[in-house]
């Protein structure tokens, strides 16, 4: 990464880029191609959600795109009765994301567009909280403190957060190796211009940090559980539960 934090991509500028993808993010299956073992990452963190919070009513989807993976907590879900509340920059892709899990639950669907930062969630009233691809846009340290303190806060005693996102990594070496995977997925994926398309907008929008410093911050802000499910190269899934 070499473009410095200050000079990264605004809110309005990453809400504009997704303004104009939401027919990719859309389907199940491909809609994270750009993402090292997306499917299983989003099948564990929403198997995860259910298996930590068996009884839970009421969701919120941090940066949920179109949908997936709320769609695919619903589809595993005893009943798919459960309120979801779908939170993006992006109005197009709310729209979208409100039709499609519409379809998969009898419970509300109200969408909540902004900074999930400031965003007017209850405190305390979420029994699940989701955030696929999102927290990477975070930049400074004050940033990261915040997020995780705001989730936090939204959590029900016993609630559950369960991520998934590109990360970085502490050791210098083993950032280089794993950044060289993940070019060689990316050029494996759609040829050596896909590769350096994704490297140029990595490079511009996000501000990944390493999976141990988010789990430590999980803890710092009053996680006790915390636990990683899966991790290949650049990407991580991971979550928690608030006790």
């Amino acid at each position: 990464m070499s473009t410095p934090l200050s000079q990264k991509s605004t809110l309005t500028e990453i809400e504009q880029r997704f303004d104009n993808d939401v027919e990719r993010f859309a389907n199940l299956d491909t809609g994270q191609v750009a993402t090292i073992d997306a499917p299983l990452a989003m099948e564990l963190i929403t198997a995860a959600a259910l298996a930590a919070t068996p009884a839970a009513t009421r969701i919120l989807d941090i940066g949920c795109g179109a949908g997936n993976n709320t769609i695919k907590l619903l589809r595993s879900h005893d009943g798919g009765n459960l309120d979801c509340d779908l939170n993006d920059l992006s109005l197009p892709m709310l729209v979208r994301a409100q039709q499609r899990v519409a379809q998969e639950t009898s419970g509300r669907v109200n969408i909540i567009r902004g900074d999930f930062r400031t965003a007017p969630f209850a405190d305390g009233g979420y029994d699940i909280i989701l955030a696929a691809a999102v927290l990477h846009h975070l930049r400074d340290e004050q940033d990261w403190l915040a997020a995780f303190t705001r989730i936090y806060s939204l959590l029900r005693p016993k609630g559950s957060f369960w991520a998934t996102d590109l990360v970085s990594h502490e050791i210098d070496p083993v950032q280089r190796l794993m950044w060289r995977r993940y070019g060689d997925y990316l050029e494996a994926t759609g040829g050596g211009e896909y590769r350096e398309k994704v490297d140029r907008y990595i490079d511009q929008e996000d501000s990944p940090r390493p999976a141990t410093f988010q789990l430590d911050l999980m803890r710092r802000v009053g996680f006790n559980s915390v636990d990683i499910l899966h991790k290949n190269s650049c990407f991580a899934a991971f979550g928690g539960i608030r006790d």
